[in-house]
């Protein structure tokens, strides 16, 4: 009898599984987020610009869209959607560390702190759209810290202005669309080509260079700010020491410092003055090759790819820098725009690695001896050249391009670039109101030598120089011919002398004109 009743049940139609309660549960998270984003919206911060406000009531929008359609979809599917938490070190470690250098440069740099908000309502974006984009698609979401370093990567290096922030959720998506869906096999696996941060670095700075609205981002004022903070190259090397240790990229950061700093010695050994305007290796350019060009996910795993992957992108910025010059392009784009290419060139360097490992020939030079293949060894030869590097005075502290007067005279031997460098320095100063780089520029664009003369140019820096009481600049202005020159105020080298970071308002002017002496003002040293 029971047999009977077993058969009868098997004969009738396989009943059909409905959504367990867990998966109801699941879809709960991203619309708890989307609310948090709109919380956020209602915080002062946001409120005081209309047009932020928008653009996180326009992400929320599209998100809660994106969930309505995914829950009906999924209304009468056999197959639900699922949680899974996976916490990964890569994720949480190098999170960690990106706070590190927020905390620090946000400290000298104020806007840093103020951003908190935005950054903050990036990563509940991130999380929904991530949930969405991979619930839209399969079962299952893997919950972790994934999006953190995404996120905090993109907001070391590129930021929209509060009008435009709605590019800033736009960037962010691109990242992971391009994570999701731009991929191929690698060592027997489907994976993501691209970084996602780098990826949308990238993209957006194509973007932001072809149609010249880099004014609409923070981008050159982050790339410049970072030197404010003092230290920082210290500070950088120790933080990145961390990752080096847990991730074994230590490989990818050296040779990419290494490369760049040969690279910038043999360009100034050529041409007498620096490559890069006050540095060997720029402090963004720095950050990069510690947190930047290091997830392993899209870098080689071999040590000779690590090697040449890492002395691909100091190569790649170093070229980029002059080629983006040359441009009349903001120059900081130089290291977003190297990762992507590189991203796609891993599986070229890893069959290079084979073609090496098998031929006879080079299998002779192969060294074997363990030590020198181990991480802790790479570590110790990065803090050796980094030390040689601080010892000579290429990392933080003076360094030549800090001296005005070392460009004066450069550009007075018709050096390569000194002239135009010249005016980029006093251009900036006399931004921060030294009047002594007003008049400067007054002159050069008045007798045409430094620059192409431009008579109108002329009087409006001379008329602001005049207008902070510089009276040399008041004298040229009543002469339509005049070109005198001042020495600069104690006021003027607190601002010429601050070496890209704070102004020096605090300092004893004894103590001020030393430092003048030491940065050639020759008229500072009888002082």
């Amino acid at each position: 009898m029971a047999a009977a009743r077993r058969r009868r049940r098997s004969a009738k139609a396989p009943v059909t599984p409905t959504p367990t309660p867990t998966t109801r549960r699941a879809l709960y998270l991203p619309l708890a987020l989307t609310l948090g984003l709109l919380t956020l919206s209602l915080l002062p911060r946001v409120q005081v610009n209309l047009r932020l406000a928008w653009s996180f009531w326009g992400a929320s929008g599209a998100l809660l869209i994106w969930q309505t359609v995914l829950f009906l979809r999924l209304r009468g599917a056999s197959v639900g959607r699922s949680l899974e938490s996976v916490l990964r070190p890569q994720h949480y470690v190098q999170a960690m560390v990106q706070v590190a250098v927020f905390a620090y440069w946000g400290w000298y740099w104020r806007p840093v702190y103020d951003f908190a908000v935005l950054l903050a309502a990036q990563l509940v974006f991130a999380y929904v759209f991530d949930m969405l984009l991979t619930w839209s698609r399969r079962e299952k979401y893997v919950l972790g810290f994934g999006p953190f370093p995404i996120i905090f990567s993109i907001n070391l290096f590129l930021w929209f202005r509060d009008d435009w922030f709605y590019l800033q959720f736009l960037m962010i998506a691109v990242g992971f669309l391009g994570k999701e869906f731009v991929r191929w096999h690698r060592e027997g696996r489907n994976v993501h080509i691209f970084n996602p941060s780098a990826f949308a670095l990238g993209l957006f700075s194509l973007v932001l260079i072809t149609t010249g609205t880099t004014h609409l981002t923070w981008g050159q004022d982050i790339a410049s700010t970072l030197t404010l903070a003092p230290l920082i190259y210290l500070y950088l090397f120790l933080l990145g020491l961390v990752v080096m240790y847990f991730f074994s990229i230590t490989l990818i950061a050296g040779s990419a410092a290494v490369v760049l700093f040969v690279l910038s010695a043999l360009y100034a050994s050529l041409t007498g003055v620096p490559y890069f305007l006050d540095s060997d290796i720029p402090a963004a350019v720095f950050l990069g090759l510690h947190l930047l060009i290091t997830d392993p996910s899209t870098s080689p795993r071999t040590p000779p790819g690590k090697l040449l992957f890492g002395a691909l992108y100091g190569a790649g910025v170093f070229g980029l820098y002059m080629i983006l010059g040359a441009a009349g392009a903001p120059t900081f784009y130089d290291k977003l725009l190297a990762v992507p290419l590189l991203n796609l060139s891993v599986r070229g360097i890893d069959s290079l690695v084979q073609i090496a490992r098998e031929s006879p020939a080079l299998a002779r030079l192969r060294i074997e001896w363990a030590p020198l293949t181990s991480n802790l060894a790479h570590m110790a030869a990065w803090i050796v050249f980094f030390g040689a590097m601080t010892a000579m005075g290429k990392t933080d502290g003076k360094h030549t391009g800090d001296s005005l007067p070392f460009w004066e005279q450069a550009c007075a031997h018709d050096r390569a670039n000194a002239c135009s460098r010249l005016i980029q320095l006093e251009t900036t100063y006399c931004g921060d109101n030294s009047a002594w780089a007003c008049n400067e520029l007054g002159v050069h664009f008045r007798r045409g030598v430094a620059v192409a003369p431009d008579s109108e140019l002329a009087r409006g820096y001379l008329a602001r120089a005049c207008e902070i009481r510089f009276q040399a600049a008041c004298v040229n202005l009543l002469d339509p011919d005049g070109l005198n020159r001042s020495d600069p105020r104690p006021l003027d080298l607190r601002l010429l002398l601050r070496e890209a970071g704070q102004n020096l308002m605090e300092m004893s002017e004894p103590g001020l004109y030393a430092r003048a002496c030491h940065h050639d003002w020759a008229f500072a040293c009888s002082r």
